[in-house]
């Protein structure tokens, strides 16, 4: 089965980073990446992007990745400096082939995503036929605030902008109830399942120990049955790739594997890739 991996990042080897790999039985680097990518049959992968606006800091291999113009915290400072250029800036990114999107991080910079600093965002994504993916739900420090992370927020963001497309990223977790509510109801939300789970993991402890919470995921997705808008991603470098592709085949119903590890990612991010 092809698989594409519809979240990951890619950061400069230091030693963090470098550890955060290593922790989960990978390298950081895109040479080990294509040889992993191989191994498992992932064909294709699209990066979330972080640190910089910088088009030439986002030159990945065009055969492995597209990617996604980020404003994180490093690009915004936290939601204290916005550039005036911001809409050029991103545009910029928009017209290459290989950007296929755009990435808020809402809860980091604590700005909510009804600001009207995103408003020409949205109108570029939406003239650009390209998503808004959004980190929703738990995010990954401290000092990040989650009111402006919680899938509601995207809720109204997606029924005042109709034309845009949006991807509530890591299903909005932990928050499954409110998550499921706003992909049934806005048809111009998609999700990805990325971020689930952290580090290494025995599945079958997991899905022992935490049976309620793995019931209650696979509970609400299927509720929802959108599964033309459900994708595979797993936030590499958090993750082993090879237990996070067994991780969500327990949660997918083997009948939506095509549709969840492929399809799906491959028509929401016009990504062209063979099937």
């Amino acid at each position: 089965m092809k698989i594409i991996d519809a979240h990951l990042h890619i950061f400069p080897s230091e030693p963090r980073t470098d550890a955060m790999a290593e922790k989960v039985g990978h390298v950081n680097s895109v040479d080990h990446l294509r040889e992993v990518y191989g191994q498992l049959e992932i064909v294709h992968g699209v990066v979330m992007g972080n640190r910089s606006l910088d088009v030439g800091f986002h030159n990945y291999p065009t055969d492995l990745f597209h990617y996604c113009v980020g404003l994180d915290s490093l690009v915004l400072d936290r939601g204290e400096t916005i550039p005036k250029d911001l809409p050029d800036q991103v545009e910029e990114h928009l017209k290459r082939e290989n950007c296929c999107g755009v990435k808020l991080y809402p809860g980091y910079n604590k700005i909510w995503l009804t600001d009207p600093i995103y408003q020409p965002i949205y109108e570029l994504a939406a003239r650009y036929d390209k998503p808004v993916a959004i980190h929703m739900g738990l995010t990954s420090y401290s000092r990040a605030y989650l009111k402006y992370s919680h899938p509601l927020v995207l809720d109204e963001a997606a029924a005042d902008n109709h034309r845009t497309r949006f991807v509530m990223c890591h299903f909005g977790n932990p928050f499954l109830q409110e998550a499921a509510s706003v992909l049934e109801k806005n048809p111009n939300v998609s999700t990805d399942l990325s971020g689930l789970l952290e580090g290494r993991v025995d599945l079958d402890a997991y899905f022992l120990d935490r049976a309620v919470y793995a019931e209650l995921l696979r509970g609400w997705l299927s509720y929802v049955g959108c599964w033309d808008r459900v994708m595979f991603g797993t936030d590499w470098p958090i993750v082993n790739l090879e237990e996070y592709i067994r991780y969500i085949q327990r949660l997918v119903p083997r009948a939506h594997w095509q549709n969840v590890f492929f399809d799906n990612a491959n028509q929401i991010y016009g990504l062209g890739l063979n099937a």
